[in-house]
């Protein structure tokens, strides 16, 4: 999921956006309330996460401005004003929900992910099966067979990339900006490393491998 978090605290910032990631998240993140509403108006998101109070434009009035704009993307409000007239105020600007702080992560990422069920396309798969290898996306599992597969949720967001085009070739620069939402080449060798892991626990041992390197080209999943 690609998700905005517009926050001026720089600690709670890091903490959210390092807790989405070690879930499979990718999150970009502004520190004030211009940036935020210029990346918001210019970039596609699930989900934003929006603090109420922040420099130089506060978080209602962002919303307030995208929603007069047509963006209809999930908002998320965290505050410190937590009382019922301040969550009627953040709901009627426009906020899809309202969080108030101090909060656990695991609520703030339920509420995340049931705002984005919300406006998920009717048709998403939930499932990619090529072959015998067979991927989950709600419980997030894997299984080649009646083997269960453990995979980290990068690896697990590459597999599901590559399921969800099976049989196409799929370039560097795709897995760049869709697994790693990296809009440049960094010049590292990040891709190689987890298809060569995603590869041992997917056909190690395996009579026919399903990943394969298109040479010149990319990669493919397919029997």
């Amino acid at each position: 999921m690609k998700i905005l978090l517009i926050e001026d605290d720089r600690d709670t910032a890091s903490y959210i956006m390092q807790a989405l990631d070690e879930v499979g998240h990718v999150t970009h993140h502004a520190a004030d309330g211009d940036t935020g509403y210029a990346m918001a108006s210019s970039m596609d998101y699930e989900v934003m996460i929006i603090d109420r109070m922040l420099p130089r434009r506060d978080g209602l009035s962002i919303i307030e401005s995208l929603r007069a704009e047509g963006n209809t993307t999930p908002a998320l409000i965290l505050s410190a004003l937590g009382e019922v007239d301040d969550r009627v105020t953040g709901l009627r600007a426009g906020g899809d929900d309202y969080l108030a702080k101090p909060y656990a992560f695991s609520e703030l990422l339920a509420r995340v992910e049931v705002l984005a069920r919300r406006t998920a396309p009717a048709e998403a798969a939930t499932s990619y099966q090529v072959g015998e290898l067979r991927l989950d996306r709600l419980s997030h599992g894997v299984k080649r067979g009646d083997n269960d597969i453990v995979l980290q949720p990068r690896e697990f967001r590459l597999l599901e990339y590559l399921m969800r085009h099976a049989g196409q070739v799929v370039t560097r620069t795709m897995l760049l900006e869709n697994v790693w939402d990296y809009h440049f080449d960094p010049q590292t060798n990040v891709i190689d490393v987890h298809m060569s892991r995603l590869r041992a626990k997917i056909d190690r041992g395996q009579a026919k491998p399903l990943l394969h390197t298109v040479r010149g080209a990319g990669y493919m999943i397919r029997e």
